[in-house]
């Protein structure tokens, strides 16, 4: 896409008219020669004329409330597409408000790009005040897998194409681009400017795991007695779910799933051992990890959690993972489709067989378990006020009469329940708050899965989470995305009914009618005070597939404090209830 503009000498020679390009043009032709579709962002100096550009030329652009929801957009686009979602960020405040998402895709390891204005560099370096000043390529750097900034126009094909396969090569990560508003405005020859855009080969080439390793890892699960596999969500992202599979079922071991791992096999798989996990990680004497990793959702595979004389397989494509929390007695560096095919390929039938005996230990706990849990569900389905197990068993149940659509779930209580109470059959129609267990999600997740999928998503959240990004209902309205907002309403943080000693409210309480809030925006609010009221209205919102909002009344007492994570609170002299 290039300006004609016409250089008129007034003589009879006068030269042809000249092409030109600026850096606007430049950022948007490169994005598009690297098949970006989407962009999830907030406007404002100096980039809105980029995101105008980038819509008219058939670039969808998702414009959001708050620049942290369209960066975590962006980082569920990545998960969901396997290419690096990009956010488009004002300079400074709008800057590092997009960092949030930026860090968190990088921790989850999602692959996204932030790509932000920012102010004069000669103004910026001197420190002499210009509007907006900020280092943020110096701020970023912590934060992200990599940072960089183009300083002239013709290097914006090269940023662009280093930060996207930056994003996703390798352990994929976010990464930030610099751009200043003199780059963005700079007019360059168009020929030249075209010529200095260029588009990827091959930006996440597979890498094959050593035939050695392979080995030993065979070995080492050949001789287990107990042995567990542990899917995590980089197994997922791989879409390496046939191999997953064949591998799992023709050895018959037991694995345990990783909330966004769910439905990789489904979860009422007969060696699913979800439901009896505890018993599993602290009597494992072989678990193999994949695309997962021994961080604090998993103790760090430290006793009691877990058996202090476990070995460890651990299949991931970054080397150094390897044994940051444990020795890796068979580390399988590779990316996982690739080892799980070496796997598969080099583990002759019967090599590998997990103990019958080890299967029906497991076994018998799960339905222990199960029965405990179905004791629960029953007593939640009359209980007055509505607890959260009444609501989530509405929703699971329409769900399963709903199997296209995905999930977004965050949320103390309402994160722990959900995933307990709901499961999933089918592979990445599950995201949550993942590694760093971090609020505020929502609804840029369920923005972007609506827009990156097509198909309907229902968002579980509870009432404190939802506010992080409540007002993004509005960007689900103004585009009509089929996303159903669910809200497990306790008036409180972790609970609504505590006490506070003056006359402000608890530290702990809040109060909102979350379905007047949609009905603002023009979407359909509904109140539902019983889990029958909760899937009439969740049954009518998918059939009429727009945006839609239950505000779920839960009894203000329903709930614990910090859902199944209170163990982390500091403990001191202060009593938690």
């Amino acid at each position: 896409m290039t300006d004609v503009v016409t250089r008129d000498t007034g003589a009879e020679g006068a030269e042809e008219p000249a092409a030109l390009t600026d850096g606007i043009h430049l950022v948007v032709d490169a994005l598009k020669l690297n098949g970006v579709e989407n962009i999830y962002g907030v406007v404002g100096i100096p980039i809105t004329d980029l995101a105008r550009l980038a819509q008219a030329s058939g670039i969808r652009y998702i414009g959001f409330r708050h620049e942290s929801d369209a960066a975590h957009a962006a980082a569920a686009a990545g998960f969901l597409t396997q290419r690096p979602g990009i956010c488009l960020t004002v300079s400074a405040p709008g800057f590092l408000n997009g960092l949030v998402g930026l860090a968190n895709a990088t921790t989850n390891c999602f692959p996204m790009v932030q790509i932000s204005g920012s102010s004069e560099r000669h103004i910026v370096d001197l420190q002499r005040g210009d509007y907006e000043e900020m280092d943020q390529l110096s701020a970023a750097k912590q934060f992200a897998k990599a940072a960089f900034r183009v300083s002239r126009a013709e290097d914006i094909g090269r940023g662009i194409a280093r930060a996207v396969r930056t994003a996703i090569s390798g352990r994929p990560g976010g990464v930030y681009l610099d751009i200043p508003a003199a780059v963005l405005g700079e007019i360059i020859d168009a020929e030249k400017g075209a010529a200095s855009l260029w588009e990827l080969v091959d930006p996440a080439p597979r890498q094959l795991p050593e035939p050695a390793a392979v080995d030993r890892a065979i070995d080492l699960l050949a001789g287990a007695e107990r042995p567990l596999v542990v899917l995590g969500k980089g197994a997922a992202y791989a879409r390496a779910d046939e191999s997953i599979r064949e591998f799992v079922e023709s050895t018959g071991i037991p694995y345990v799933p990783m909330s966004m791992a769910k439905g990789l096999l489904p979860d009422d798989h007969p060696q699913s051992a979800a439901t009896s996990r505890s018993l599993a990680l602290k009597r494992a004497d072989v678990v193999m990890l994949v695309g997962a990793r021994l961080n604090w959702l998993l103790g760090h595979g430290d006793a009691p959690q877990w058996n202090p004389n476990a070995r460890f397989v651990q299949v991931d494509i970054a080397a150094n993972e390897m044994d940051s929390n444990q020795p890796i007695a068979a580390p399988l560096v590779g990316d996982i489709g690739s080892v799980m095919d070496a796997l598969v390929e080099r583990s002759k039938p019967g090599r590998i067989s997990a103990p019958t005996r080890w299967r029906e230990e497991l076994s018998a706990k799960s339905e222990q378990n199960v029965a405990k849990m179905a004791k629960r569900l029953e007593a939640a389905k009359t209980a007055h006020p509505m607890k959260f197990l009444g609501a989530l068993q509405a929703v699971r149940d329409v769900l399963e009469e709903n199997p296209r659509a995905y999930v977004v779930n965050e949320g103390a209580n309402a994160l722990d329940l959900t995933r307990n109470t709901i499961g999933m059959k089918v592979p990445r129609h599950r995201l949550d708050s993942g590694t760093w267990g971090v609020m505020g999600i929502g609804m840029g997740y369920a923005i972007a899965t609506a827009v990156e999928t097509g198909e309907p998503v229902v968002a579980i959240e509870g009432d404190s989470a939802f506010g992080f990004s409540g007002m993004e209902i509005e960007v689900i309205c103004r585009y009509n995305l089929p996303v159903v907002t669910v809200v497990l309403n306790n008036s409180g943080v972790y609970r609504g009914d505590e006490a506070s000693p003056n006359g402000d409210p608890a530290p702990t309480y809040l109060k909102a009618r979350h379905d007047l809030m949609i009905e603002a925006f023009g979407g359909k609010g509904y109140q539902a005070t019983t889990p029958d009221e909760v899937a009439a209205a969740l049954r009518e919102a998918l059939a009429a597939g727009v945006p839609a909002l239950i505000d779920c009344v839960i009894d203000p007492a329903d709930g614990t404090e910090s859902g199944n994570i209170s163990h982390l609170n500091p403990k001191g002299l202060t009593a938690k209830r």
